[in-house]
């Protein structure tokens, strides 16, 4: 990863190893800011469905994309790309992967369970 600071430890943060992500979350409030690490041919449906044991994931994403791109694939077959740098929303119910050879690097912020909720994010997929 070179010396990029978006992969850096970062000080204080709890870091996890989980489904091949690299995940760092600081609390801040009521609130926690992750940084997710996606390597490239990193695959939600393989890597962390089992882990979750649901056929989508369930949880809402809200932040920014700092590195790579990823598509994503909802439940209703509509499919969203995004290429960094760009702000991106994802509603629950979704399928997600990284594109090319770059690893992606998400900067999230979140309420973990009470993330739809605090933050008006619809609860499922809906066209805009």
């Amino acid at each position: 990863m070179g010396t990029d600071p978006l992969f850096a430890p970062i000080p204080g943060a709890d870091h996890r190893d989980i489904g091949g992500i690299e995940l760092d979350i600081v609390p801040t409030g009521t609130a926690r800011v992750k940084r997710m690490i996606y390597p490239p041919g990193f695959r939600w449906s393989t890597q962390m469905k089992p882990v979750a044991q649901t056929d989508y994931c369930m949880h809402a994403h809200v932040g920014f994309l700092a590195r790579g791109s990823i598509r994503v694939l909802f439940s209703d077959g509509c499919v969203e790309d995004y290429v960094a740098p760009c702000v991106l929303s994802v509603a629950p119910g979704h399928d997600t992967w990284v594109m090319g050879d770059e690893a992606c690097v998400f900067i999230e912020f979140d309420f973990e369970r009470d993330t739809v909720r605090r933050l008006g994010i619809p609860e499922k997929h809906c066209h805009k």
